[in-house]
């Protein structure tokens, strides 16, 4: 996300909603997979790997200087098939990013360029734009058009509108990364909801199935604990920046998602560890990949709450014999 939040947005971060979209590439990282379904027609299984690619990138500018970017996101997802990305987050529609596209895109394809022979090989990553807001001029694709001689390539740019998502959309399409954003599609109609208290209601309730999803989801091993947990306070965050002058509605969503992260839930984030290393086969690699297991829970524990390695070993209960091998590997 290029651009800087608005007022509307200013209570915890000048860019909360860029802070929300990485934090969920960074630790939901699988959860991106099946809108890359959605926006480009795939069919990948929700199993593959993902894999990011450096986000900074130095652009070479025409007095020799080096201008340095940031992208919000360019990865790959490995498995059967295997694809190059690039997402991109705004909050407002806006055709200038079609430059940062075009400056990121090339980068990246230069970054992992090959040479073979006398041949420079190049792949220009699928491209799309996230506009949290837009309009009903907010066109579907944005496109790149490319002219070589005589000859014209049009690069099409698909455009996911969050505004148009119902709910029902979100968790029939599995669209679980969009989620935080939802309260977006509010954005109009904010003042509305805070002083109508059965328009409140609804907004409320609205919530209240999303918790309730996450929470079968969950409760299937269909969803960890750490990845619903993250969901949820990301959505929070968007509902304080969104909502920072609607104090009602912030109260009511926070009612229906807020809260720290209880025992049991660390117990739950600990025993799926568990269950995945037992997956491993032998003893050996059952003990590492538990162990690896642990370590990724607990750095989410620390990262979400703020908590030292220490109170996170000591809620996930971590035997005394465990405890230095974590510890090495934080």
């Amino acid at each position: 996300m290029a651009e800087k939040a608005g007022k509307d947005t200013g209570v915890q971060s000048s860019t909360p909603y860029d802070d929300v979209f990485r934090t969920l590439l960074n630790d939901c990282r699988q959860l991106v997979i099946q809108l890359v379904n959605e926006v480009f027609g795939e069919n990948y299984t929700g199993e593959e790997e993902v894999v990011f690619s450096p986000n900074e990138h130095f652009l070479n500018q025409q007095d020799g200087g080096e201008d340095k970017r940031i992208t919000d996101t360019s990865f790959s997802i490995l498995g059967v098939k295997a694809g190059k990305y690039l997402l991109e987050c705004q909050t407002n529609p806006d055709s200038s990013m079609l430059v940062r596209i075009f400056e990121y895109s090339t980068q990246v394809a230069l970054d992992e360029s090959k040479i073979s022979g006398d041949t420079l090989e190049v792949v220009i990553p699928n491209c799309a734009i996230l506009f949290l807001r837009s309009t009903r001029n907010t066109p579907e694709q944005m496109h790149i058009r490319f002219q070589f001689r005589e000859e014209y390539f049009t690069y099409d740019i698909p455009v996911i509108k969050m505004q148009q998502y119902t709910l029902d959309d979100l968790l029939r399409k599995n669209l679980l990364f969009l989620l935080p954003f939802y309260i977006f599609t509010y954005d109009r109609k904010l003042q509305e909801y805070d002083t109508n208290e059965e328009k409140l209601n609804a907004l409320q309730a609205e919530y209240r199935m999303i918790v309730k999803h996450l929470n079968d989801l969950e409760y299937s091993n269909q969803l960890s604990t750490y990845y619903k947990k993250t969901l949820i306070e990301m959505s929070e965050k968007v509902v304080d920046n969104l909502a920072a002058g609607y104090e009602n509605i912030r109260k009511e969503v926070r009612a229906v998602m807020g809260g720290k992260i209880l025992e049991y839930e660390a117990k739950t984030i600990l025993r799926q560890g568990e269950q995945k290393g037992r997956q491993e086969g032998r003893q050996e690699g059952l003990q590492l990949g538990r162990l690896e297991n642990l370590v990724q829970n607990i750095k989410g524990l620390m990262k979400t709450m703020g908590w030292s390695a220490e109170q996170a070993m000591d809620m996930m209960q971590v035997s005394e014999e465990d405890r230095a091998a974590v510890a090495s590997r934080l």
